[in-house]
């Protein structure tokens, strides 16, 4: 049993999707870290005066409770932008190209598709030749 939680743990796949998340939090630690620090201060200082940030005041002036802070709303998802494209530039391009070395397709799209004439799902693979949801035998185009 040991022996086979080894050999599942050593896989590549496995060893490949641990060290991209391990990479991914520590991307997304300096990403947090960029928006609180440069895009929250750019976006608060949007609403001037004294506010507590880009936003509104619902109930008591100076309750951060009732405050609507459109302002974090913002930083997240300029955050989450940010994120995906780094996530996108340094993970995944390297990952396709070097796997594309070794002659294997990652993250290709996907082929052609056709509609079941019988339950009009509309994500078969065209060369099949039953669905795969109705079990129904579909033309060869």
């Amino acid at each position: 049993m040991l022996k086979g939680f080894k050999s599942f743990v050593m896989r590549g796949d496995i060893v490949t999707v641990a060290v991209g998340l391990i990479i991914a939090l520590a991307l997304s630690t300096l990403i947090k870290a960029f928006t609180d620090s440069v895009i929250n201060p750019i976006i608060a200082s949007l609403q001037g005066g004294r506010s507590m940030g880009l936003g509104w005041q619902l109930g008591r002036p100076g309750n951060q409770a009732t405050y609507l802070d459109l302002g974090a709303f913002i930083s997240a998802v300029i955050y989450f932008v940010i994120f995906m494209a780094v996530v996108f530039f340094f993970i995944v391009v390297p990952y396709k190209h070097l796997q594309a070395r070794r002659g294997m397709v990652v993250f290709a799209e996907p082929g052609p598709l056709k509609t079941c004439p019988a339950c009009l799902c509309e994500d078969l693979p065209a060369p099949a030749r039953r669905c795969r949801y109705c079990g129904s035998d579909q033309e060869l185009a």
